[in-house]
């Protein structure tokens, strides 16, 4: 886990080795190590383990160390001097960059907004773009929320990432999303866009035919737009009714699954911390009281604060409001909140569309954390590690640079603990024991 000590060893270290017939690896120079501690003790080395060398990160930096990886895993992770490198493996020096477990996007829509004549392909390939721009900035997983009107779309490209045809990072999807309308139909459901439920029992079969169809998680919308009254106060759209609200996260809890709930303030937030919705999307108008709430019912926070603080949003306000009134000074108070309350567990994601926010750039949230939301540096980074690896339930593979775990590890040249927007510039990416990147090879 980032910054948290854990003792079974998780290195990374700054000098890698290259794959060769057994899939042996080695790093060395800067390490950073999430260590989580579990007292355990390291066993002999198996034949043809790679191996590691780097700088680890607990608060404190350690030098020399090695990660050993066979196939997709980290094996052990320790002290050069206590690991031996096979013979025959290859080294990529990494000199002295800083390492850190492969980052973690929570907010992801790999694909574009769907428009008018855009083909089934042309959308394919684009999200095919995307994915692979978000791996090379680092993001070894991710959680997509919703796909912009492409259907299940991103189950395909989730698949074809398992099973090696395409580079990206791991996903868990949410397919179309879940939406309410009070009136009756009037045209045939578009079967790509969200689907429009219109009671408890329309609700239900929602969650259970996106889960049919691979659905990670269930995307909702509890509330619609914001506006402001003639005072300045904030005021949102409700959309469900509570007891459809609750219907919609009680059905997906039931099948084994967790909901995420897109809420800008208002009664339709607070409904959906009180139903229980796992992780709370960007929540503008976040109070003190509903923050205490998601602590005691141990849900997550997920700002996505740089799309949201983006020129775009003062365009708008300064258009609704005649520039009377803005949102982004409420936005920036509410995660600053969510940052000073105790237990609180707050998610790095970043909304990235391809639109205001390109797909690549996501590294930017880091800094946006830091610097408008009152997180520290080793706070916005367990973000994108141990706190999203969680809300995945992936902690025991991803997250962190310990045995057992997948050989997912990112590094830049300096220290991002002084410097966030190091993260902005990842120089070397690897997943899964296999180098996608590497702009630190001498």
């Amino acid at each position: 886990m980032p910054c948290s000590r854990r003792s079974t060893r998780d290195t990374f270290s700054w000098r890698s080795l290259s794959c060769d017939a057994v899939s042996g690896w080695r790093m060395r120079g800067a390490r950073w190590s999430w260590r989580e501690s579990r007292s355990g003790h390291r066993r002999p080395k198996l034949p043809g383990e790679e191996r590691v060398p780097n700088r680890a990160w607990d608060l404190t930096a350690a030098t020399n160390q090695i990660v050993l990886v066979m196939g997709e895993r980290i094996t052990a992770v320790g002290p050069q001097a206590q690991i031996t490198v096979p013979a025959g493996v290859q080294v990529i020096d990494l000199g002295q960059a800083t390492v850190l477990p492969g980052l973690i996007d929570a907010h992801t829509h790999m694909f574009n907004q769907r428009v008018p004549n855009m083909t089934t392909e042309e959308a394919m390939l684009i999200a095919v773009q995307n994915a692979q721009a978000d791996l090379r900035a680092g993001f070894t997983s991710a959680r997509d929320m919703s796909s912009h009107g492409n259907g299940y779309g991103d189950v395909a490209i989730r698949e074809a990432i398992n099973l090696g045809r395409i580079d990206g990072p791991r996903y868990q999807v949410s397919t179309r999303g879940i939406s309410w309308s009070r009136t009756p139909a009037t045209a045939p459901e578009d079967p790509l866009d969200r689907k429009v439920v219109r009671s408890v029992d329309e609700a239900r079969a929602a969650v259970r035919e996106q889960i049919q169809h691979g659905a990670d998680w269930i995307k909702l919308y509890p509330t619609g737009n914001y506006s402001f009254a003639p005072t300045g106060e904030a005021q949102y759209v409700v959309t469900y009714p509570m007891p459809v609200l609750q219907a919609l996260i009680d059905e997906t809890h039931r099948l084994g699954h967790k909901a995420g709930c897109h809420v800008y303030g208002g009664e339709g937030q607070k409904n959906s911390i009180i139903a229980g919705c796992d992780t709370i999307e960007h929540a503008f108008g976040l109070d003190q009281g509903q923050a205490d709430m998601m602590v005691a019912k141990k849900l997550y926070y997920d700002p996505t604060l740089q799309r949201y603080i983006e020129p775009s949003i003062d365009d708008s306000d300064v258009k609704s409001t005649g520039g009377k009134f803005r949102m982004i000074p409420i936005f920036e108070k509410a995660v600053s909140l969510a940052a000073a309350t105790k237990g609180l567990k707050i998610m790095m994601g970043s909304g990235v569309d391809g639109s205001t926010y390109p797909h690549g750039t996501q590294g930017l949230d880091f800094e946006v954390l830091v610097k408008h939301g009152g997180l520290t540096p080793v706070k916005a980074i367990q973000a994108a590690t141990t706190i999203n690896a969680e809300v995945l339930g992936w902690q025991d593979r991803v997250g962190s640079i310990d045995a057992g775990k997948y050989a997912d590890l990112v590094a830049v040249s300096g220290d991002p603990l002084s410097d966030i927007t190091e993260l902005q510039r990842v120089k070397f990416v690897m997943k899964g024991g296999k180098v996608v990147k590497n702009e630190l090879a001498p």
